[in-house]
């Protein structure tokens, strides 16, 4: 359990660890090239950990002694069988990516996770696959890991993902595709979620040396046969680490700068400073950094975060310290993350006294100025990295807060609690 101080006053520049979405695009690609890729500035976190493991068992040399260089040595898609399980935790990114980069290989291959990663879906994502001629099976029968597959290389071809819920399938998907034994094509149905991650997908597939040709809508994507090139791959600050310390400014009325993300930015998470400025807080952009001032008073707003799911929690605490009702609309897909982020987020609000409402795919939250209503909590994270980074802003301006298992920060910002205490 951490204890977190209210601050009088904040004016603090912080730098974030490396984009964790980027980096483990980036790993995939460069593990797929025909030559050693330098990765500048990645994400040393757990997530990247068990993918960077996962790699190896798969027969990719990485060597990340280097902190802020990691050597990829790209094995031009050759992907080999694994002597044991691969493990991946709670991290659905890597789950989702690496069962597609396994079908590329030729054997057995058994993805397991903990037991939430059990519960996660990915049944779109082997139905895909499927169309491609991969042969993968949910061990529970249930659409969830663990999978087995006995894997023979891609056909390629048309197929069809059955839903767009989460960009990972997609993104899963685009990344393996030159490999395919023929040209392929991919259609996606019904509502695609998270699009900002599918534009980043792509521009690290160009970044690598494939271009594929999508629809304006995303809705489908003729992906050529080809080889990642390697080469040098600079990885930006993470815009969703970004957001708790700009998320400290807003609701203290003080001033935060990110050094390390830029404008513009391949995350679609960035693209939660306009709403800031829509609830009040004053954007500037200089060579120091990205800075966001807090106004003497927030205003509720009404949103839709369907692209950028990952940081609706960190904007939901903002909601509480703002006069009037905000409504976050479009984040069923929240329910799917490494807990039911939707429900996680409303009872921990209400623990601290916040009146909110939860519907199937929006929150609404009734603020008041500056957490009029809220008081000190002990606040539970479910073990979600995103949890406990988000509720630790309102203990800037709360007394009484305290985050329990405060150490599931490790998932995606190692030394999240480090940089908080130089808010102070």
């Amino acid at each position: 359990m951490i204890a977190i101080t209210p601050v009088a006053a904040i004016d603090a520049v912080v730098k974030v660890p490396g984009s964790k979405s980027l980096t483990q695009r980036a790993l995939i690609a460069a593990a797929l090239a025909e030559s050693e890729s330098r990765l500048i500035g990645p994400l040393a976190s757990e997530d990247t950990h068990f993918t960077m493991e996962a790699l190896r068992a798969m027969g990719v040399a990485c060597d990340d002694r280097d902190p802020d260089c990691w050597l990829v040595q790209g094995n031009g898609g050759r992907i080999a069988e694994p002597a044991g399980d691969i493990f991946l935790g709670n991290n659905g990114t890597a789950t989702r990516f690496l069962t597609s980069v396994a079908a590329l290989g030729h054997g057995r291959f058994h993805i397991t996770g903990s037991e939430r990663m059990t519960q996660r879906p990915i049944l779109p994502l082997m139905q895909a696959l499927g169309g491609w001629q991969a042969d993968i099976v949910s061990d529970a029968g249930n659409g969830c890991p663990p999978l087995t597959l006995r894997s023979n290389g891609l056909a390629g071809g048309r197929t069809v993902l059955p839903e767009g819920k989460s960009s990972q399938y997609l993104s899963s998907l685009l990344l393996v595709a030159p490999y395919a034994a023929a040209p392929a094509e991919l259609e996606v149905h019904g509502e695609i979620l998270s699009k900002p991650y599918v534009e980043m997908t792509l521009a690290v597939m160009a970044d690598f040396g494939i271009r594929v040709e999508a629809a304006p809508g995303l809705n489908f994507f003729r992906i050529p046969q080809g080889r990642y090139q390697g080469g040098t791959y600079s990885i930006e600050g993470d815009a969703s680490g970004a957001s708790y310390f700009w998320a400290a400014a807003a609701v203290t009325g003080g001033r935060v700068t990110v050094a390390n993300v830029p404008v513009p930015s391949l995350q679609g998470d960035a693209k939660l400073l306009p709403y800031l400025a829509r609830m009040g807080c004053r954007i500037e952009q200089t060579g120091a950094g990205i800075t966001v001032i807090g106004p003497d008073a927030l205003e509720g707003i009404e949103l839709d975060m369907g692209d950028m799911p990952d940081v609706a929690p960190t904007l939901a605490v903002v909601a509480a310290f703002a006069e009037g009702t905000t409504v976050i609309n479009n984040i069923a897909h929240l329910r799917i993350k490494e807990c039911d982020r939707l429900s996680a987020v409303v009872n921990e609000l209400r623990k601290m006294g916040a009146e909110v409402e939860e519907e199937p795919a929006r929150m609404i939250i009734h603020g008041r100025q500056g957490g009029g209503n809220l008081h000190g909590a002990s606040i539970t994270t479910y073990n979600d990295h995103r949890m406990a980074m988000s509720f630790a802003v309102a203990g800037l301006r709360i007394p009484g807060v305290e985050i329990t298992g405060e150490d599931c920060v490790v998932k995606s910002f190692p030394n999240f609690w480090e940089c908080f205490r130089r808010l102070a």
